[in-house]
């Protein structure tokens, strides 16, 4: 019998809290409420990532970064993401779901407004400030989304999905026209985005009213997962398509432009191939557990996602959008198996749960290299040509890591109850 693989792929955070989290009492309004605030939640995922990718060539002229400086901003968010999402359960734990995305959307908010600021220091901070919440977002929404509606999994995760790619397309294609609606104001443009974080907000504000607070601790713990190759097989996999898709977040529009394209024209190709993202995170899914494994998939939408890149650098500036879609759908799919076979290797839903923290952490931290060294290519040579090199080395091992992540196994990890 087959798992509803939309359902199966919303790894639970909180799964191991004693006791276990129960959802609020809600009424019809109540509920769409609810929905309509976790969606929002998450349109504010993105924006961090490419607003800056678009006003990347200004902010380096006026805040006078190297190429290294230009690297670390894209790289700084990718970092936070690995670093700070371990604490996502635990800070949960502590003051409960609600109160945690609270403090998420007040800080994303703040960290996104401070990269406004005529400062070099206060946009690195402010980045970091908002891929730090960002990665605690990451991690407990897919699990209030499985807790709060259950027989409305399938639709819920579609619009988060949806959410999640229009915050990140809307920043790309956006944020140069949002600049020179404000009179050519770059740091107006970064800071506008905190905007929608504060909406959001007040939005979510009646949640942790409503919210019972009940202090949780950790009920189980997962052994052997570290040692585990399988486990690292997925989070290699996992670590590898984010490298590859923070690359296209941080810095396709920066390629487009230095092909010729101007800002607007390399934004909204962006942001086309984002949006392109979503119908095939939301398609991958259904096919992938209907195989007897994951392999072939996994390393076909690496060939697609590499082969897009390339186009992207070196095909006729009249085919950008084929390739752009074709990148779509390559990274859309890529994130949605990754996904898919943390929870398909795992025993249970407390061995997924800890799967899910190790290939976010480890694999966030790794992905992290991909803009890096975008940046450092471009800032060597002159020019993103050499990229092509990095895209296939990295398509290449996550295609090896992807084959080998997708076969019908499971890892051997064991669950322990504690006391």
């Amino acid at each position: 019998m087959l798992v509803d693989p939309v359902e199966e792929t919303l790894v639970d955070a909180e799964v191991d809290t004693v006791p276990v989290p129960a959802p609020p009492k809600l009424g019809t309004f109540g509920r769409v409420a609810l929905g309509a605030s976790l969606v929002l939640i998450a349109f504010n995922l993105r924006p961090v990532f490419s607003s800056a990718s678009a006003l990347l060539p200004e902010i380096r002229a006026e805040m006078g970064l190297s190429a290294l400086g230009a690297s670390l901003l894209t790289t700084l968010p990718v970092v936070c993401l690995g670093a700070f999402s371990p604490l996502a359960p635990k800070l949960a734990q502590r003051f409960g779901s609600e109160r945690t995305l609270l403090g998420v959307l007040v800080l994303l908010a703040l960290g996104t407004a401070l990269r406004g600021l005529v400062s070099a220091p206060l946009l690195f901070f402010g980045t970091a400030l908002a891929g730090a919440c960002i990665a605690v977002g990451n991690v407990l929404l897919p699990g209030l989304v499985k807790r709060d509606f259950p027989k409305q999994a399938a639709l819920m995760t579609g619009l988060y999905t949806m959410a999640l790619c229009a915050g990140a397309a809307s920043a790309a294609g956006l944020t140069l026209p949002i600049e020179k609606a404000l009179d050519g104001s770059m740091h107006a443009a970064l800071a506008v985005w905190a905007l929608p974080a504060v909406a959001v907000a007040l939005l979510w504000l009646p949640q942790v009213f409503l919210a019972k607070r009940q202090a949780g601790r950790s009920g189980f713990r997962v052994e052997g997962l570290w040692r585990d190759r399988l486990a690292w097989n997925v989070t290699l996999f996992m670590g590898l398509q984010s490298a590859l898709a923070y690359s296209v977040f941080g810095w396709l529009v920066p390629i487009l432009r230095d092909r010729g394209l101007d800002g607007v024209t390399a934004g909204a190709i962006v942001s086309a191939s984002v949006m392109v993202q979503a119908a095939s995170c939301l398609v991958v899914p259904h096919i992938a557990v209907r195989g007897k494994n994951q392999s072939v998939i996994n390393v076909t939408l690496c060939a697609f996602a590499v082969t897009a890149l390339i186009g992207l650098l070196f095909a006729p500036l009249s085919t950008v959008w084929i390739w752009a879609v074709l990148q779509g759908i390559g990274q859309g799919g890529l994130i949605a198996a990754a996904m898919t076979v943390i929870v398909l290797r795992s025993r249970d839903p407390h061995v997924a749960a800890h799967l899910s923290g190790m290939a976010q952490c480890v694999g966030y931290l790794l992905a992290a290299i991909g803009p890096l060294i975008v940046g450092v290519i471009r800032g060597a040579t002159g020019s993103f040509a050499w990229c092509a090199v990095l895209f296939v080395a990295i398509g290449s091992v996550a295609a090896f890591n992807g084959w080998r992540a997708g076969r019908a196994l499971h890892v051997e990890a064991k669950t322990v109850e504690t006391a």
